[in-house]
């Protein structure tokens, strides 16, 4: 009998991705959110549908509308419909309730992939440095209440690290190499080696899409831009103009020339409808075009709280790593996550980090005194066409391979052992 694809499941703190292996995109993509009855201060409860605890009885369940909560895009819908209130599940990256964590994937395995969790595999994606009983109430979750066939929960740096290898610059499928994932709640820095993430080195930046997110709503409100837009749709404009018009500039100064210089064809025009009325509202895009994705490289525009650029931290991480890696780890920087898809966003951060690189060597060769010249580190950022569901799409790639099944653990193995075989798991596909 041949198997069914397997499901990769990619959950964020701010969206989810989910889909078959095999496939370049995912089949679902939306918030990581959860909308209950008792109303968002109220605290984790098995209150509303129970999770059955016996295997295979939530195949039953299968395409029946269960009234007492809702997930993604329908979550945020009913927020404001009374007695219910909206949870995210996830917090800067860790799952915060399980709860909801798991009726979240109940419905996004019955309701939205429409499958029988025990005639797949799984392959679940996992923040760096999440605690191994974290991975034990995972397995716990999916071998007991959804009876899947197998199961592997792999680092997210590591997907992305394979989704790079879709990219015509990269020559060698490595599994080496730094990823800098930055999503909607939190940007890691991750260094790799042959697979595995080096823990000690791992930095973790507090700037992330909702934060670049509320730095535009900010600038647009400083200028009076907001006065137009109703309060309840300014958020959701915030987020529309940072992902539609803004890009990320070599200069700063410069840029700021250029469109006190050309006022006319640097602005640009957001027309949007009010979300209840439908009336029509327009406001102009200026400055934080090029302003709102700065914040990585100079963090000091946003806020005083954090003041260290993004390409000296992901230079400290690499310092921090063993030596003998560290070249790979230059070599390879991969992005990942929808915040690192700003328009000349790779560029910038090459150029930034080349310039800490050549002047450290520069000055390790002054006070040495020595004649001899280093040839330099090579230093090489990678985008990708897949940049922004990397670790989702790269979980395909891996899930696709024929070897795949063998890394898993079954749920004979579960039975066997327990939830703590699920404490470790081999890295593999690090292969030509």
């Amino acid at each position: 009998m041949s198997l069914l694809a397997p499901i990769i499941s990619d959950n964020g703190t701010g969206y989810s991705k989910i889909g078959f292996a095999g496939n370049s995109d995912p089949s679902f993509v939306f918030p990581t959110a959860i909308a209950t009855r008792g109303g968002a201060a109220a605290q984790p409860t098995r209150a509303g549908p129970p999770i059955p605890s016996k295997p295979g009885n939530l195949a039953s369940k299968r395409g029946v509308e269960d009234l007492d909560f809702f997930i993604g895009d329908e979550a945020i819908a009913n927020q404001k419909t009374p007695g219910y209130g909206v949870h995210y599940p996830i917090r800067h990256g860790m799952i915060d309730n399980w709860d909801h964590m798991e009726r979240y994937w109940e419905q996004t395995i019955f309701k939205y992939l429409r499958a029988e969790p025990e005639d797949h595999y799984f392959l679940l994606t996992e923040p760096p440095l999440n605690p191994p009983e974290n991975r034990e109430q995972t397995a716990e979750i999916f071998f007991e209440s959804f009876n899947i066939k197998g199961l592997y929960i792999a680092v997210q740096a590591v997907l992305a690290l394979a989704a790079s290898w879709s990219s015509n610059k990269v020559t060698d499928r490595t599994l080496t190499g730094t990823v800098i994932d930055s999503g909607d709640g939190v940007t890691h820095v991750i260094p790799c080696a042959e697979g595995y993430v080096i823990g000690s080195a791992i930095k973790h930046i507090p700037i992330a899409g909702r934060d670049i997110t509320q730095f535009v709503l900010n600038l647009m409100r400083e200028r009076g831009e907001m006065a137009t837009v109703p309060p309840e749709d300014q958020m959701r404009v915030a987020s529309k103009v940072k992902e539609n018009y803004s890009y990320v500039c070599q200069d700063i100064v410069k840029e700021f020339r250029k469109y006190d210089a050309d006022p006319y064809n640097m602005f640009q025009r957001y027309t949007g409808e009010h979300s209840v009325t439908g009336k029509s509202y327009s406001v102009d895009v200026g400055y934080e075009r090029f302003l709102a994705p700065e914040i990585f490289f100079n963090p000091e525009i946003y806020s005083s709280d954090f003041l260290t650029p993004l390409p000296d931290i992901v230079d400290n991480v690499i310092q921090s790593s063993p030596i003998d890696v560290r070249r790979g780890l230059y070599k390879n920087i991969v992005l990942s996550g929808g915040s690192t898809m700003f328009t000349h966003f790779g560029q910038r951060l090459k150029r930034d980090l080349k310039q800490l690189v050549d002047r450290r060597i520069e000055a390790s060769e002054m006070s040495s005194g020595s004649k001899t010249r280093s040839s330099g580190v090579e230093v090489d950022v990678i985008s990708h066409k897949r940049q922004r569901y990397a670790v989702w799409f790269g979980g395909s790639l891996l899930a696709s391979l024929p070897e795949f099944y063998s890394y898993c653990h079954t749920k004979a193995q579960y039975e066997e052992v327990g939830p703590s075989i699920c404490r470790r798991y081999q890295i593999f596909g690090s292969v030509n």
